[in-house]
């Protein structure tokens, strides 16, 4: 595995890192990352590393002095599906469009979210546009559409690791800043090149 470089993590402010190059062939129509063993929780489908992205989180937080957050069933399809619409349809690929936005490709209201976050509503009422979740979602996502990078598999430790260099980011998962409002609910979703964390305040039902 060649060494990671910096690129492409977006939130509300937008910063960009990278993604890890994974020299297996990549194959886009796969969902979860090489560690092919699924567990199933409800009715939503979850990888291992997806969950050991999930475990990181929390152990992160608890070294923190912070509760753990509920895994939701519902943020995480909302998630994995924009994972997943990220390497597929590529939304973000624009120089006007971070990768909060949307292709019009699925069952959801398609959006740019460009940097004055003008489209801001695109992203937080996602969980309650595709799912029975009440509340809004706010999401930390990591990877690039750019060409350069196909082939690039996110991994649960990068993504981990890319957000805690942001402070933005950071301050989302250990409710810093303006984020210090109790979590109730996370979801996660890993597809290829990217990783998104979907956070509510509101409780799954």
């Amino acid at each position: 595995m060649k060494k990671l470089n910096l690129l492409a993590v977006i939130l509300l402010v937008t910063i960009v890192v990278s993604c890890s190059r994974n020299d297996n062939d990549y194959d886009p129509n796969v969902i979860k990352d090489e560690n092919t063993e699924l567990l199933e929780k409800n009715s939503v489908t979850y990888s291992s590393e997806e969950l050991k992205l999930y475990e990181l989180i929390m152990e992160y937080r608890r070294e923190n002095g912070l509760k753990s957050i509920p895994l939701s069933n519902s943020l995480s399809f909302v998630a994995q599906s924009h994972a997943r619409d990220l390497v597929e349809n590529k939304p973000d690929i624009s120089e006007d469009c971070n990768a909060h936005s949307w292709s019009n490709n699925g069952n959801w209201s398609a959006c740019c979210y460009t940097w004055d976050h003008a489209q801001a509503s695109c992203m937080w009422n996602k969980p309650r546009e595709m799912t029975s979740y009440t509340g809004y979602g706010f999401e930390i996502a990591a990877g690039s559409s750019n060409p350069i990078y196909d082939g690039y598999i996110m991994t649960a430790d990068y993504a981990l690791q890319s957000w805690q260099g942001s402070s933005h980011h950071n301050d989302v998962i250990l409710n810093g800043a303006w984020w210090n409002s109790d979590w109730n609910a996370i979801g996660i979703g890993m597809y290829g090149g990217f990783a998104t964390a979907w956070f509510g305040h509101a409780h799954d039902q």
